[in-house]
């Protein structure tokens, strides 16, 4: 019982981690300053670490503990939802790869131009945001649905309890009002 708690722990404290690291890289995708190449190249910087250092750990511990909540607890092996959260999980983590790498390896570029002293153009600067923007936001949304699928655990499969072609019961085996007045 205690190792499903610290396994629900660190999941959760994975997830904030990731959509805390998710919506910080947004906020300052729009909002850092980035007039100028030196202003730019910080920014970028400040980005990449999020990724590195927040980001990627946060992915890591959500899919490391949430395999193993799922060893853990077998009941969890025969719920639609918890593989759902798993596939989910993997596009999440292919699309957090992406993101950690592409940002690292951009303000590594962007710094070496900067230290070069060269200059950078508005539209160069400016040209990959639109595409970062879009993953973080659909990054963002995997992990928001995945949370959700979590919190609210809906059944993905049919009860395997009632007969095909029969009326379902309730839990107490009997008909509901509305189906007895129709019998």
């Amino acid at each position: 019982m205690a190792l499903r708690r610290t396994l629900k722990l660190l999941h959760t404290l994975g997830s904030c981690g990731m959509v805390g690291a998710l919506a910080g890289a947004l906020v300052l995708l729009h909002f850092a300053p980035q007039e100028g190449a030196a202003a730019f190249s910080d920014m970028r910087r400040s980005v990449a670490a999020l990724s590195d250092y927040i980001l990627l750990p946060s992915l890591a511990l959500v899919i490391v503990s949430g395999l193993l909540a799922m060893a853990v607890h077998i009941p969890y092996l025969n719920k639609g939802w918890a593989f759902a959260k798993a596939a989910l999980g993997i596009v999440v983590f292919k699309g957090g790869l992406h993101v950690s790498g592409a940002h690292s390896a951009y303000a590594e570029r962007i710094a070496d131009v900067v230290a070069g002293g060269m200059t950078l153009s508005p539209a160069l600067m400016a040209g990959a945001l639109p595409y970062e923007t879009a993953l973080l936001w659909s990054m963002l949304a995997l992990s928001v649905a995945n949370i959700i699928l979590g919190v609210w655990r809906p059944r993905f499969v049919r009860d395997t309890r009632a007969k095909e072609g029969s009326i379902r019961h309730g839990n107490d085996g009997q008909s509901s009002p509305a189906i007895r007045s129709a019998e």
